[in-house]
């Protein structure tokens, strides 16, 4: 419901041609026409005031020329559903709401009702724009250039990182990750298995052999007793994995105390797949900066984005160093070009790069936002039967950056994918959790290690649960669409 109807609110001393005005910076498509009292006395709608015109009254005319309709309207107090129906039945698109003095207070618009709500959509500000156009304005739009050295800078301050290097995605940060640890062919390398694929293609990339690793449940991050379990197996085979890439998923870090401990113990490097998890914290360090390489992603989605990119993050400088030479074509230190290893094209623009640095700034507001808007969903979905929560640890500073519930089977008979369907009625877009790595045929016949012999924690989150709409952009009101639809979906 719209409620700052100032802008709307216009007497009948106006004109038709202020009135016209008016209503061109207006979104809602009408204007509330109010006596001096500020009661409600009409709607006025582009064709009511053209049909003033081609009746003969003039644009300087009064809009006492108007002829007396009788709006359809509601009182304070009527839910969403209530409107839809009276809007519904009475065939209008706009539905003011009155006080008990016939005073309007808000508006119900059907075309807002029904614009689509996304999962995580872009949020941009007026920084980033000057940040892009001092890009175009000086000509630096290839992938170098200020913007780029200062976010990766900027980056690595945020987190507390020695250094960044900006990619073209979270996915080439991975594969580059691979590469500077020495993967080879044949190789194992582990991975959470409940993470999106980007987590374990560049495995492929490098033809190693991916092993995926069940969650746990306090984190639904990777299992340290299901790790030691596989560094066990591998152990007594006579092997050991190349890498650990640990993935943080949905904006929460895994528990990488004990985890960094097994791998320390079993001299394994660790990848930190912080792709969804910046301004996320473990203890008191920054999530992404705690394994031997971190990643994170700007895609469109992400809680901070550059359209798309990434970045890779790490304490050593040679490292570093290389990271950027194999993220612009391994160019040879030569006056010509010479190459004498295999590179790739995956640096980031000094374009991307400027949405980035605007975008890092409000990192911060970024993570509050999401959190609110957690706690919002828990507190008017938390009497639902059967619906859970992505528990956040005590070690744990989620950043929230998708909402996602449960749906335990032994108390409602509502699917995830019920509740898909029924919301994406209303516009709505939802996302069941990952899919596990270990059940994609892709990755059909790779070795899988549960958290316990009994139990695929993995499996359960992926059939129980369900992502909501968290994007900072997405308004009060919209939310309050979220939660009416998902009470009336989960109470069918």
């Amino acid at each position: 419901m719209i409620t700052d109807l100032q802008p709307l609110l216009i007497e009948a001393k106006s004109t038709i041609r202020e009135a016209m005005a008016q209503l061109n910076t207006a979104s809602s498509g009408c204007l509330l026409l109010v006596d001096g009292n500020g009661a409600l006395r009409r709607m006025i709608t582009d064709g009511d005031l053209r049909r003033a015109v081609i009746a003969g009254h003039a644009l300087d005319a009064d809009l006492t020329v108007l002829e007396p309709v009788e709006p359809t309207v509601a009182r304070r107090g009527l839910d969403e559903d209530g409107a839809r129906r009276i809007m519904r039945e009475r065939q209008v698109v706009h539905l003011p709401v009155l006080d008990e003095t016939g005073r309007p207070v808000g508006l119900y618009h059907l075309g807002r009702m029904s614009a689509p709500i996304l999962l995580s959509a872009p949020h941009m500000g007026e920084t980033e724009q000057a940040l892009v156009a001092e890009a175009f304005a000086t000509n630096w739009i290839a992938p170098v250039g200020p913007h780029v050295d200062a976010f990766e800078r900027e980056l690595a301050e945020t987190v507390e990182a020695s250094e960044a290097v900006a990619l073209s995605s979270g996915t080439a940060a991975i594969h580059l990750a691979l590469r500077l640890l020495g993967v080879r062919r044949g190789d194992r390398v582990y991975c959470s298995s409940l993470t999106f694929v980007a987590s374990a293609n560049p495995i492929l990339y490098e033809g190693a052999e991916p092993v995926f690793i069940d969650s746990e449940p306090e984190s639904w991050n990777m299992s340290p007793a299901a790790l030691e379990r596989a560094l066990e197996a591998d152990r007594r085979a006579g092997r050991k994995p190349a890498a650990v890439i640990v993935v943080n998923i949905y904006g929460q870090s895994a528990d990488m105390a004990p985890i960094l401990d097994l791998c320390d113990a079993h001299d394994v490097p660790v990848i930190e797949d912080a792709a969804e998890s910046l301004g996320a914290r473990y203890r008191n360090r920054a999530s992404g900066t705690l394994g031997r390489l971190g990643v994170y992603s700007f895609n469109g989605n992400k809680i901070i984005t550059t359209s798309g990119g990434g970045a890779l993050i790490g304490g050593d400088r040679e490292m570093m160093a290389e990271a950027r030479r194999l993220a612009t074509q391994a160019r040879d230190p030569a006056s010509h070009y010479q190459h004498s290893t295999i590179g790739f094209n995956y640096r980031l623009s000094n374009v991307l790069a400027g949405i980035g640095r605007g975008q890092l700034k409000a990192l911060d507001d970024r993570v509050a936002r999401r959190r609110a808007i957690f706690e919002r969903y828990r507190q008017g979905l938390g009497d639902l039967p059967g619906v859970g929560w992505m528990p956040e640890p005590e070690w744990s500073r989620s950043n929230r950056w998708l909402s996602v519930i449960t749906l335990d089977p032994d108390r409602t008979d509502r699917h995830p994918y019920a509740i898909m369907r029924l919301l994406r009625q209303r516009n709505i877009e939802t996302r069941p959790v990952w899919k596990p790595m270990h059940l994609q045929p892709l990755f059909r016949g790779a070795d899988y290690f549960t958290h316990s012999e009994r139990q695929s924690v993995s499996d359960r989150l992926f059939l129980t649960g369900l992502c909501l709409p968290s994007g900072t952009g997405m308004t009060d009101d919209e939310q309050g669409r979220v939660i009416d639809a998902l009470t009336e979906a989960v109470a069918i």
